[in-house]
């Protein structure tokens, strides 16, 4: 398979390279930064919001892996993943996202999420809730073949990469051991098997570690 991952410096971004090649897929990275931190030999200097039909064409999918963080740059997760949206609208490339577990829903009748909840802590929630604004504007395109792939609530850096997860969906799973959590390593994966299989084409998924 072909992929092109953008924001590709980014620590999330280069480990779904590293397991994308490991798979033998051909990889290629844009990033803004002069260097190439990724394990992809082809890497193109380029802003998201600089990207063309041109630049993304011929590509089974896309990975957004844009993450910011300070007040001044959040609104960058709707404002890249819809230019995104923009440049790959009527294709055939499908566009991942690397989203966030702040939107995901708590009970059954999804009215009410994490992000929401009496103790999630107050320095993320401005995060989840560009990310869960990203999420709704996503869920408006229907010329766009979206996946947005939710963490578990504890995203590990520096996990081990234990080469299992559990597949779920919109609400928040804990896994037998009453956890959330998952590695960027095996959140890689499912990033990966994703890309391969397309099951959830313009739906929200979330991975937890087994």
């Amino acid at each position: 398979m072909k992929i092109a991952v953008v924001a590709a410096n980014g620590r999330v971004a280069q480990k779904v390279i590293k397991e994308a090649l490991d798979r033998g897929f051909e990889v290629k990275a844009f990033g803004r930064d002069d260097e190439n931190k990724t394990a992809a030999k082809d890497y193109v200097k380029k802003d998201i919001m600089d990207l063309t039909k041109e630049d993304l064409a011929g590509f089974d999918a896309v990975v957004d892996g844009f993450g910011a963080w300070t007040p001044e740059t959040l609104d960058g997760h709707v404002k890249t993943s819809q230019h995104l949206c923009d440049v790959l609208s009527g294709s055939d490339t499908r566009l991942l996202i690397v989203g966030g577990a702040g939107s995901l829903y708590v009970n059954p009748e999804h009215t009410a999420v994490v992000c929401d909840g009496p103790d999630f802590p107050a320095m993320f929630l401005p995060l989840a809730k560009a990310q869960g604004e990203e999420l709704a504007q996503l869920r408006k395109r229907d010329d766009v073949k979206w996946t947005f792939v939710s963490p578990a609530g504890v995203f590990q850096a520096d996990g081990v990469r234990t080469g299992e997860y559990i597949l779920a969906g919109e609400e928040l799973t804990l896994n037998s051991k009453g956890e959330s959590v998952i590695s960027y390593a095996d959140y890689a994966i499912a990033m990966v098997d994703e890309i391969e299989k397309g099951d959830h084409i313009k739906a929200r998924i979330s991975v937890v570690r087994k």
